[in-house]
C-alpha cells in the first residue's frame, strides 16, 4: 500500500484514509487518434478538515470576500511514500454539506499539459503582441524588395532571418504569362519595355506579407511565461516544420490597415521618454508598449491614465489603444487637440496606435496615478513626434488571420501527428514516432491478474479520414469538380480491398488547402519559372478563406522575369521572386503539407514525401493490421515501476511486447486497469 500526499499551491492537504485516488494516462489512443492527451483523475473526495477549510478557504460559504476560486484550476502535485510522482492542475468540483456543514471536498486532478488550454483560452493570434516586433512598411516599395528578398529582422539581440517574405499570391487578379497579347492593367506578367498597353503585370497592392511560423511558436512563448516548448519538434535543423510560411491575410482582398472601407495609415506610438515625476512601482516602459503589473495581494491596485494627443492641424485622426494586442478603446475622428482617460487599468502589455486617412504629425501625453497599498504615483510619459505617412505599418497582429492560438497549436499538432507531456516545466513536443523509438521495457508478467483479461479487436474504425478545413480557392475546386476528391485530402482504409467494420473518423486541420499553378507561355506553351496562388473563389471573386500554412522557394536572377506594376502608371522588370509551395523545395520530392500523394504544381510529379507517410503512417497502419489487439488486464504495479515508466515505454507478459494505449492506477494500492497495444 503507498500512502499518498497531495499539495495544492505547496500546502499539504488532509486525505481520507480509505479515500481511492485513480490516475488515468493515454498519450494517444486508438479509439481518438487526433487529441493530445493528459494525465487526468477521476473525482475524488478530500475531508474538511481545518487544514482543508483553510485551503479552500470555506469555499461553501459564498459570503466570504476574496474566497477560493474555484472558476480557475491549481497548481498541484502528488507524491507516492514522499517520492514525487505527478504535477499538475486540480479543480475544485464543489463540497458536500451534512447537516449544514461542510464535510467533503470534491477535486480532480489534470496534469500538466492542460495548463495549455487554460492560459491560452479564447485568446487569438492577434493578441500575440511579441509578433509586431516584425512590422513591416506596406508600400509598392518594400513590397517589391521583400518579393525579391525577403528580409531578416533583429529583435533583442537575436536574428531571425527571412522572417518576412511576400509569396507571389494574388488577392485579386488571376495572373498568367504571354509574351504576345499585351493590355493596359491586367495580370500578364510577362515584362515588355515602355507604357501603354505594356502597363500590366501584378500590381503591388494584390501581394501581402507572410511570417514565418516558427515565428509564432516563439510569440506564445513570449506572451505566456509559463509556457515553454522544448525543441525536439521546433527547430531551425527540422526544414519541414522551420520553413513554413503563414500568410498574413485577415480582410478580403487588398490589405488594409483596418477592417473599415476607407483605408487607414497608422503608426504605433514609441520611443516613450522615461517617466518624468514620482516613480511608479509595477509600471514598466519599454519604449513602445507600457507594461502593467500590479500585484494581485493589494487590495486597492488601481491605475488610472490620461492620454493627450496634440494636433495642430485639421487632419481628423483616431486613438487605437491596445491590451495584449486586442483593442481596448478607439477614439474617433478626432480633431485638434484631444484628451480621455483609462481608469482601472487591467494588467497587461498597454500600446497606442494612430490613425488617419491622410498625412499627419502628432505627439502623445500619457500621464499615469497609481493607488496602491504600499502609496500613490503619478508619473507622465512623452512620446517623440508621430508622423503618419500614406504608408501604413503591415503589423502582423493586425493582418494574421482571425485564429485562436490553441486551434493553431491544435492544427499544427495534427498536421504532424505531435504529442506533448511535460518535463521539468517545459512543455516536451515530439512526433509520435520519435516518442515510441526511445523506450525502456518492464517485465510486469508476475503483476498481471491472470484471472481475467479481455482481447478486443484494436481498430474501431472502418477508415480514417484526413481533411483541411477549407477546399473553397479556384484552383483546388476545379481540382475537386475533375477529380471527384479534395486537393491532398486522404481516405485511409488500410491495406487492400477489403471492407472493415466500424465508422469514419475525422482529423481536420483548421487551414486553408491552396492549389497553386505554375505557369507557361500561353505563346507557345513553354514552361516558365513562375508559380502562383490565386486568393480567389471558384467565382473569381476575393475571398477570405481560412488561414494558409505553406512553403517559399525563391526563383533566382536567371529565371523567367516578371512584370510588376509598381502603381497604376508604372511598372518594372523583377528578376527574382518567392513562389509559394505545397512542398518544402521544387523537386517535388521533399515533405509536402498533403495527406496523399499528389502531382507537385511545380516539379509536376507525384510527391509521395506526404503528412500521412512520414507522420502517421506507422502508427495508423499498425493499427490496421489484422494481428493487432487491445488486450485489457489488470496488474498490481510496484512502486518502482510506478514512478519510473512513461507512455514511450513496452510492457512485457508472458514474453509477449505490448505499447501502453492507456492505463489507469489506485494510487493508494497500485491496482492498475491497462489497454495494452500488442507489437506486431
Amino acid at each position: 500500500m503507498q500512502q499518498i500526499q497531495l499539495y495544492i499551491e505547496g500546502q499539504r492537504v488532509d486525505m481520507f484514509k480509505d479515500e481511492s485516488v485513480s490516475i488515468t494516462q493515454s498519450i494517444q489512443n486508438v479509439k481518438d487518434p487526433s487529441k493530445i492527451f493528459t494525465d487526468f483523475s477521476k473525482t475524488f473526495n478530500l475531508p474538511a478538515s481545518k487544514t482543508n477549510n483553510k485551503i479552500f478557504k470555506h469555499y461553501y460559504n459564498f459570503n466570504i470576500v476574496g474566497g477560493f476560486d474555484a472558476r480557475t484550476k491549481k497548481d498541484s502535485n502528488i507524491e507516492l511514500n514522499n517520492t514525487p510522482f505527478r504535477t499538475g492542475k486540480i479543480k475544485l468540483e464543489g463540497v458536500d454539506l451534512k447537516d449544514n456543514k461542510p464535510h467533503t471536498y470534491k477535486i480532480t486532478f489534470f496534469g500538466n499539459t492542460v495548463t495549455l488550454k487554460d492560459t491560452l483560452g479564447e485568446d487569438k493570434l492577434g493578441n500575440l503582441s511579441w509578433l509586431d516586433n516584425f512590422v513591416q512598411s506596406y508600400s509598392s516599395a518594400n513590397v517589391k524588395n521583400i518579393l525579391q528578398n525577403g528580409t531578416n529582422i533583429t529583435v533583442g539581440g537575436t536574428s531571425y532571418p527571412n522572417a518576412i517574405t511576400c509569396p507571389l499570391i494574388s488577392v485579386t487578379t488571376r495572373l498568367f504569362y504571354d509574351s504576345v497579347a499585351h493590355t493596359n492593367g491586367d495580370g500578364n506578367l510577362y515584362y515588355h519595355t515602355g507604357g501603354g498597353n505594356n502597363l500590366h503585370g501584378v500590381l503591388w497592392s494584390d501581394l501581402k506579407y507572410s511570417i514565418r511560423l516558427d515565428l509564432i511558436v516563439k510569440a506564445i512563448e513570449e506572451e505566456y511565461p509559463t509556457i515553454q516548448f522544448s525543441d525536439d519538434f521546433f527547430n531551425q535543423t527540422n526544414s519541414a516544420y522551420y520553413n513554413l510560411y503563414m500568410w498574413m491575410h485577415r480582410t478580403k482582398g487588398v490589405a488594409k490597415s483596418s477592417t473599415t472601407s476607407t483605408p487607414l495609415y497608422s503608426e504605433l506610438v514609441s520611443n516613450l521618454f522615461a517617466p518624468t515625476g514620482t516613480f511608479i512601482p509595477n509600471i514598466n516602459n519599454n519604449g513602445t508598449s507600457v507594461n502593467l503589473s500590479v500585484p494581485s495581494q493589494f487590495s486597492t491596485p488601481v491605475t488610472n491614465s490620461t492620454v493627450t494627443v496634440n494636433n495642430a492641424s485639421i487632419n481628423a485622426y483616431n486613438v487605437v489603444v491596445r491590451l495584449n494586442g486586442s483593442i481596448y478603446r478607439t477614439e474617433s475622428n478626432e480633431i485638434g487637440n484631444h484628451s480621455f482617460s483609462l481608469n482601472n487599468m487591467p494588467n497587461g502589455s498597454w500600446t497606442i496606435t494612430l490613425e488617419s486617412v491622410t498625412s499627419n504629425t502628432l505627439t502623445v501625453d500619457w500621464a499615469f496615478t497609481s493607488v496602491q497599498e504600499e502609496g500613490s504615483y503619478s508619473a507622465t510619459l512623452n512620446s517623440s513626434t508621430v508622423q503618419i505617412n500614406e504608408i501604413f505599418s503591415f503589423y502582423p497582429t493586425q493582418q494574421l488571420p482571425e485564429l485562436k492560438v490553441i486551434d493553431f497549436l491544435t492544427g499544427l499538432f495534427k498536421m504532424f501527428n505531435l504529442t506533448a507531456y511535460v518535463v521539468d516545466d517545459i512543455i516536451k513536443v515530439t512526433t509520435l514516432d520519435a516518442l515510441y523509438a526511445t523506450f525502456e521495457t518492464y517485465d510486469i508478467t508476475k503483476y498481471v491478474d491472470v484471472n481475467s483479461s479481455i482481447v478486443n479487436i484494436a481498430l474501431p474504425y472502418k477508415q480514417i479520414n484526413f481533411n483541411y478545413a477549407d477546399y473553397k480557392t479556384y484552383l483546388a475546386s476545379v481540382f475537386n469538380q475533375l477529380n471527384n476528391k479534395e486537393f491532398g485530402e486522404l481516405e485511409y482504409k488500410g491495406e487492400g480491398d477489403l471492407t472493415w467494420v466500424g465508422s469514419d473518423y475525422k482529423i481536420d486541420l483548421p487551414f486553408q488547402k491552396m492549389m497553386y499553378e505554375k505557369l507557361t507561355n500561353q505563346n507557345g506553351g513553354w514552361a516558365t519559372s513562375i508559380q502562383y496562388g490565386l486568393m480567389n473563389d471558384d467565382n473569381l471573386e476575393p475571398y477570405i478563406g481560412k488561414p494558409l500554412i505553406h512553403y517559399v522557394n525563391l526563383r533566382p536572377n536567371g529565371s523567367t522575369i516578371i512584370s510588376f506594376r509598381d502603381s497604376e502608371t508604372t511598372h518594372s522588370q523583377v528578376t527574382r521572386y518567392y513562389i509559394p509551395l505545397n512542398s518544402n523545395g521544387i523537386t517535388g520530392t521533399q515533405q509536402s503539407l498533403h495527406f496523399s500523394a499528389e502531382i507537385d504544381e511545380y516539379a509536376l510529379i507525384q510527391n509521395n514525401e506526404t503528412l500521412f507517410k512520414n507522420y502517421y503512417k506507422n502508427y495508423i497502419k499498425d493499427v490496421f493490421n489484422e494481428k493487432r489487439r487491445i488486450s485489457k488486464v489488470t496488474a498490481y504495479l510496484p512502486l518502482r515501476i510506478l514512478l519510473k515508466y512513461t507512455l514511450a515505454d513496452r510492457f512485457i507478459i508472458a514474453g509477449h511486447s505490448y505499447k501502453i494505449n492507456s492505463i489507469t492506477t489506485n494510487l493508494e494500492t497500485g491496482k492498475s486497469e491497462l489497454e495494452l497495444l500488442n507489437e506486431v
